[in-house]
């Protein structure tokens, strides 16, 4: 078998992007990548614009146009990046399980009472056991590239797809932070019925006990109920309203010493969820829930590039809610690689590049 070592010596890294099927055309498989990407095409319960069911592919369709010298990691396409097809079977469960769930989702925004319905009821139940199985999927699929010594990173999809990797990561690691880059708070214990919701990812993964910290950034939709949760969470969540970072901003204060400050709860040990719809909607204007502000990618490079240069390590990330657009794609696709080289730089925290 060949090993990562010698595909490193055979590769060009300043050639061509191939058309191989892997993410960037890098030549790395599954038994020589060090870092897994797990795209899940999954969108079951959207509540607004469809289409982030594609966006793996477009992150993979895209990411050949990437040229692989990364200021931040130069050589951080030697880690062995890997992203395997995504399955086929989660693709036909979505296709087939979307629309009985904008049937319920129908049903809740005309006021009507689910568990009183029999039908409606046992619909949802279809939906939500759905869910049960991509999770279980993405827990068992990233828990065995754990135990192998790879890191992973997921794809979506809507931001409820990252739930099994987190807790395969939480049964890893006694105790790590999380830091979330959205326009929405995800806080809702669920959303039009659906506990695996895109509304409802952040509720899920406080029920983890081994997430002493969620640091949330950027965030200027959120409701009455997700507040509370927030303000009753004693300090364990900790919220920075896209509008107040600019408030801030507009009075002078440098966007790094934000960054650092924002940063500072978070332990040694941190994991990225990383929804594009918390950027402006220029950057991936087909994401499914976009909302005016936001931040710059560079903006947001500059916050996880903080967390590196503070000594922390990054456990692993996901990338969500990209749309199906071409220009989606390849800003998702340079998000997922700026991913792969911080948590790959945060082995080494210490060198010079990374420092400001």
């Amino acid at each position: 078998m060949v090993s990562r070592a010698e595909i490193i010596r055979s590769f060009d890294p300043s050639g061509v992007g191939l058309e191989n099927g892997n993410f960037c055309g890098l030549p790395f498989d599954y038994d020589t990548a060090g870092i897994l990407l797990l795209g899940v095409p999954w969108e079951v319960t959207v509540s607004y614009h469809a289409g982030t069911a594609a966006g793996p592919e477009a992150v993979r369709r895209a990411s050949p146009q990437l040229d692989l010298y990364d200021l931040d990691h130069p050589d951080g396409w030697q880690q062995g990046i890997y992203m395997p097809p995504c399955p086929d079977w989660i693709r036909a469960l979505n296709n087939e399980l979307r629309p009985i769930a904008a049937q319920v989702i129908a049903a809740t925004e005309k006021g009507l009472d689910l568990s009183a319905d029999r039908p409606l009821s046992a619909l949802l139940q279809q939906v939500n056991a759905g869910g049960d199985r991509v999770n279980d999927w993405l827990y068992q699929t990233a828990r065995q590239a754990i135990a192998a010594g790879k890191r992973v990173g997921a794809i979506g999809g809507d931001h409820s797809i990252p739930l099994g990797l987190i807790r395969a990561l939480a049964e890893q690691h006694g105790e790590f932070g999380v830091l979330h880059i959205d326009a929405h708070a995800d806080l809702r214990q669920a959303y039009q019925g659906f506990p695996y919701s895109h509304a409802s990812i952040m509720h899920q993964v406080m029920a983890l006990p081994q997430v002493s910290r969620l640091v949330q950034v950027g965030i200027r939709d959120i409701s009455h109920g997700e507040v509370a949760m927030i303000q009753q969470s004693g300090g364990r969540i900790q919220i920075h309203y896209d509008p107040h970072l600019k408030a801030q901003r507009y009075a002078g204060t440098p966007w790094l010493d934000l960054c650092r400050q924002m940063i500072e709860p978070l332990p040694a040990q941190v994991y990225i969820s990383f929804d594009v719809d918390g950027l402006d909607p220029k950057l991936c204007p087909s994401t499914g829930t976009p909302v005016p502000g936001g931040l710059e990618l560079e903006e947001a490079f500059c916050l996880i590039r903080a967390v590196v240069q503070s000594d922390r390590q990054i456990i692993g990330f996901d990338v969500s809610e990209v749309g199906s657009g071409e220009w989606d794609g390849n800003v998702g696709a340079r998000i997922v690689y700026k991913l792969c080289n911080l948590m790959g730089r945060s082995r080494d925290a210490a060198s010079p590049s990374l420092r400001p």
